[in-house]
């Protein structure tokens, strides 16, 4: 059990890791979004795409300013796909509860272990499973099958076509954003690995996990209750 929950721990320390970067990727993403709004207004007011003009000076070819949206979803989807496990970690994700709040942790970490293993972890391999001839048909594969041409595609991967882009600008290409859609239930595939260790580990009776889950699945909570009990104790001093 020791070493399945070191696994754990390191999944879930990944996991965290790619949370610190979706929070940048937010910055990102209002960055750009700025950015596009004040080159639009200024380009409008001139007369002129401002984002041409600048791409143009900066590497001879003018790109038009629609690049910034198509941008900001691309981006927006990464954050997506990175917060797939983190979400599952901190147990915000939508729960229709009837009556598993009334239930002993034990019974709760045995449905949570048993949904995992049974619907989770099977749904996230078929996520990649579907998802790969759609991505490497992006890539520039027409008719790419996991079952026979993965081994192929691994023995030469110079053979490389044209990569999909977007139809609005014909510049942006489709497959790199596409690719996160597998890099998402991967991620999400490992973090149920984890989840599903800690939560064998609660059935088992390791209070330690229990109180790890505890404090993944409600932090905000516990810190406001903690503001809420400092503040009445100072009242009640005062």
């Amino acid at each position: 059990m020791k070493g399945l929950l070191k696994i754990s721990r390191a999944i879930d320390r990944f996991t965290e890791s790619l949370g610190n970067i979706s929070t940048y990727l937010v910055v990102l993403i209002i960055a750009v979004g700025m950015t596009n709004v004040i080159l639009r207004f200024l380009g409008r007011w001139s007369q002129s795409d401002l984002f041409s003009d600048i791409t143009k000076a900066l590497i001879g070819k003018g790109y038009p300013s629609n690049i910034l949206t198509d941008l900001q979803w691309y981006i927006f989807s990464v954050l997506f796909f990175l917060g797939f496990g983190y979400i599952l970690k901190h147990g915000v994700n939508v729960r229709v509860d009837f009556l598993y709040s009334k239930w002993p942790v034990r019974t709760q970490a045995a449905v949570d272990f048993f949904g995992t293993l049974l619907f989770l972890i099977p749904f996230c391999l078929l996520g990649i499973y579907v998802a790969i001839p759609q991505v490497m048909q992006s890539w520039g594969y027409g008719s790419f099958k996991p079952t026979s041409d993965l081994i192929a595609w691994l023995a030469d991967l110079r053979k490389i076509g044209d990569w999909e882009v977007a139809t609005e600008n014909g510049i942006m290409p489709r497959a790199p954003i596409k690719t996160f859609v597998i890099f998402g239930f991967f991620f999400l595939l490992l973090q149920a690995i984890s989840q599903a260790i800690k939560y064998y580990a609660v059935m088992v009776g390791n209070k330690e996990i229990i109180d790890q889950i505890r404090q993944d699945e409600a932090p905000e909570v516990e810190a406001v209750l903690d503001e809420v009990s400092d503040r009445a104790k100072t009242i009640a001093a005062s």
